[in-house]
């Protein structure tokens, strides 16, 4: 017999076993009851619910027509103040 074959022969074989073994494991595994639990754990009652954001505010509306947004305010310009000179 060719090396090769048995080589395949066993290591092929591997994934086969360990999917048994899987569905062995399986079957054999206890069921997950779908009742809820009897303590009370002094939680919400739905501790997977979550609050929904708030909503972002509408933008204001421009008439029926699309009238244009109003234009932003003019912009004032800072005055930068010159250096005194030190001295007589």
């Amino acid at each position: 017999m060719d090396p090769a074959f048995i080589f395949l022969m066993f290591v092929l074989k591997a994934p086969i076993v360990l999917l048994l073994y899987i569905v062995w494991w399986a079957i054999k595994a206890e069921p997950v009851s779908d009742e809820p639990q009897t303590g009370d754990d002094g939680g919400s009652k739905h501790p997977y619910e979550r609050h929904a954001r708030p909503r972002r505010p509408r933008p204001p509306r421009r008439g029926p027509h699309g009238d244009p947004p109003p234009r932003p305010p003019s912009r004032t310009r800072t005055v930068v103040a010159k250096a005194r000179r030190v001295g007589s």
